[in-house]
This record gives C-alpha cells, sequence and structure tokens, in this order.
C-alpha cells in the first residue's frame, strides 16, 4: 500500500477568506451552472439562437433543477437528511442532491420556457446536453469537498484517503471517476455532433446513455447510505432503467422510426472540399486602328 501516492481529502467543506464563509459544495455546484450556461450559449447561438433564451432558460431551469434535486434526496435518502428534519431538507449546502430529480425537473421547466418563447424544444435539448454532462462532471469535485459519495476499499495507487478516518484504509474516488467519465463523454457528444446528423433530440439521448452507462457501474463501488432493492442499490436501478430507455429511444428515433415528409436519412456529415471559383473569361479588346 503506498500511502504517499494516495489522494487526500480537505478536513472541511468551507473555506474562510476573512469576514466571507465559502462553502466550497455550493461554490462547484456554481462553477458547473455557469460552464453549462457558456457551453450552451456558444452551441445555442451557432445554431441561430440568441443569448437571452439562454439566461431565461439557466434562471427557471437551473432553480427548479435545485429543488427537484433535493426533494429527489429527502425522498429516497430521508435517513441523511440533517435533524431537525423541517430545517435539514433545505440544507443544499451540506451535500445531498440527486441528479435524478434535478435534471428531469429542470429539463421540464426550461422546454416550458423554450416552447413559450416560440423556438424549438428538440433542438434546444440537443444544444444543452454537452453542458449538463460539463457541470455534473465540475459539481462532483463538491463530494470531495465534502467527503462523501467514495467507494469500496482499494489499494490502488489513485485511493481516496478520508480525513479524520484510518489513513491504512482507502477508497475508492468515486467522484474523480465520474468527473473523468463526464469530461470525456462531453468531448464525445461535441463530436458526434459535428460529425453526424443526429435526429433531435437524439444527443441528448445519448448524453443520457452516456452518463448513466458509467453511473450503472459507479453505484456497485459506492458504499454511503442508500435506499436498496433486489440487493442493489436503489439508484443503481433508476440509472439502469434510463440507460435502456435512452439507448432504446435512440435507435429507434434515429434508425427505426419513418422519415417525415421531406427530412432526409441521418447519415455521416461529409466536408466537402471548396470548389475553385471559375476565373472569367478574358474579353478581346480591339486594337485601335491609326489614321491612314
Amino acid at each position: 500500500m503506498n500511502l504517499i501516492a494516495s489522494i487526500p481529502s480537505p478536513s472541511s467543506g468551507i473555506v474562510h477568506l476573512g469576514p466571507l464563509t465559502i462553502h466550497m459544495y455550493g461554490l462547484m455546484l456554481l462553477l458547473g451552472i455557469v460552464a453549462c450556461v457558456w457551453l450552451t450559449g456558444i452551441r445555442w447561438v451557432r445554431m441561430g439562437g440568441d443569448w437571452d433564451l439562454i439566461f431565461r432558460v439557466a434562471v427557471w431551469g437551473v432553480g427548479f433543477g435545485i429543488v427537484g434535486a433535493r426533494l429527489y434526496h429527502d425522498i429516497t435518502s430521508w435517513s441523511e437528511v440533517p435533524d431537525p428534519k423541517w430545517k435539514g431538507i433545505f440544507e443544499v449546502w451540506k451535500g445531498g442532491l440527486g441528479v435524478w430529480g434535478g435534471i428531469a425537473l429542470g429539463v421540464v421547466v426550461g422546454a416550458i420556457v423554450v416552447r413559450r418563447s416560440g423556438n424549438s424544444v428538440r433542438l434546444m435539448m440537443d444544444a444543452v446536453a454537452p453542458g449538463l454532462l460539463l457541470a455534473q462532471g465540475i459539481g462532483r469535485w463538491g463530494n470531495w469537498w465534502n467527503q462523501e459519495l467514495y467507494g469500496k476499499h482499494t489499494d490502488l495507487p489513485w485511493a481516496l484517503e478520508i480525513h479524520g478516518k484510518d489513513a491504512s484504509h482507502l477508497y475508492h474516488p468515486t467522484f474523480l471517476y465520474e468527473f473523468i467519465w463526464d469530461i470525456l463523454g462531453v468531448a464525445v457528444l461535441l463530436w458526434v455532433d459535428r460529425r453526424f446528423k443526429i435526429r433531435r433530440p437524439g444527443l441528448f439521448a445519448l448524453y443520457v446513455s452516456w452518463y448513466t452507462a458509467f453511473r450503472t457501474y459507479e453505484e456497485t463501488l459506492r458504499i454511503d447510505p442508500s435506499s436498496h432493492l433486489w440487493g442493489q442499490r436503489l439508484n443503481f436501478w433508476v440509472s439502469l432503467v434510463c440507460f435502456i430507455a435512452s439507448t432504446a429511444f435512440f435507435i429507434w428515433w434515429q434508425f427505426l422510426r419513418g422519415r417525415e415528409p421531406g427530412e432526409a436519412r441521418p447519415v455521416r456529415a461529409r466536408r466537402t472540399k471548396p470548389q475553385p471559383v471559375p476565373k472569367a473569361p478574358a474579353m478581346a479588346i480591339p486594337r485601335r486602328r491609326g489614321r491612314r
């Protein structure tokens, strides 16, 4: 066992800067939101939209997304809610956000805003998909600051050391695994959207499939308190169902569903070399005849 190579954990999730108290969990969430808005805005503008709609969707979607995430956590992990319960259900800065509830309610509310603006909900879903994955990856560092959501014991060189626990007991840094997987997924989604013609909202379905593919495995590593069903953590089954549903939808939507009138077959987008502009033929200039 190589303790020198292990990943240390902070002693506290709070940083004091003079009179200012910073909850690092909340700061990581804020950085994730900013990154999502930035990437989504760039993609939406390239699709012909404007930043004003992105900001409106962000305000409503993020607000209700946090509500949905906390509500999902409170319902599925009631024992983890700090006492007194009436106060603990609102203490988001102490950790405890369920990504399933956050994405679900945030997307629904965001879709309402987009629809009322007269824009395409499908197009917006594909525009925001890489940004959501980016935000989730950045947000996982909040779990590191809170020393939560780590995995089983391991002797791997990148094992996680939990502050206050026996240094000889190291754990899988599942927060780091998911961060790497999410960032890699952002690159994959951007590449797929650039190289292939995707039926909207096919990219959003791929985002769900990509995230849940690893999340299903990750749930078999985590040892934090959780409700169990049929011998597995509840979120294992939620992730598995989401993966199957999103993957099946993408295959049907992209390849099996009949094309609408005027819709081209979804094929790989090919780059065409610019054709040289033909030169205009030279005009013959008559020679002036001198006087005889």
